[in-house]
């Protein structure tokens, strides 16, 4: 399990916790946010840890950029010690900027489901919990179509319930810099060697026709 590597005293967190500004509804009832451009589209997922996500997606062919955050919940300004009293209702989300012109959105969807345990409810691995559970995000009704879509297929073919909620997106959350590439700038990390790695590695061998050179 991820250790967290600030202290956070519980009179800090309680308040801060409280003192968030409620949206005025759950993420499933809202109306998606679209913030894509003509050439630039953005994705945001969760998966489970961050560190292993981020590290997936930035070697894929189109994707520009890979940022670790928060999204899914009800309060502002979620940090990592808040997310983790699983109070904030938030997911460790990534945002993938990325070049729709060389790699889809389908594409996406389809690293997704096949690096992670898609039937693994709260939680990837040995990280258990609401905030480490899988969410895909949509920004308009064809990208909930094609989710709702791929979803249904695997379900079918596979004879199992595939875990990952499909949400509207709102709001996306950056987490501290010292999350962000967290996996290529703490090589030697334990969790990395032991879970990040392994990870990487069952996605490359089926992904290989979309990792960059």
């Amino acid at each position: 399990m991820k250790k967290l590597f600030v202290s956070f005293l519980l009179a800090g967190l309680f308040y801060n916790s409280c003192a968030q500004e409620k949206s005025s509804g759950t993420q499933q009832d809202l109306q998606p946010i679209s913030v894509n451009e003509k050439n630039v589209h953005k994705a945001y997922f969760a998966s489970g840890c961050f560190w292993c996500v981020e590290a997936i997606y930035e070697s894929l062919i189109g994707v520009i950029e890979v940022t670790s955050g928060y999204s899914g919940g009800d309060t502002n300004n979620p940090t990592y010690g808040l997310v983790n009293t699983k109070l904030t209702g938030h997911a460790e989300t990534i945002e993938v900027v990325y070049n729709p012109s060389e790699i889809s959105f389908s594409n996406l969807l389809d690293v997704y489901f096949g690096s992670q345990n898609i039937d693994q409810i709260n939680g990837q691995g040995p990280d258990r919990g609401p905030q480490y559970r899988s969410i895909i995000f949509y920004q308009n009704n064809i990208q909930k179509t094609i989710i709702e879509s791929k979803i249904n297929e695997i379900e079918s073919e596979n004879n199992l319930k595939v875990a990952a909620e499909v949400y509207p997106f709102i709001k996306f959350w950056v987490a501290e810099n010292y999350h962000q590439n967290f996996k290529k700038n703490n090589p030697n990390h334990p969790y990395i060697k032991n879970v990040s790695n392994p990870r990487f590695e069952n996605f490359k061998f089926k992904f290989e026709d979309l990792i960059k050179d």
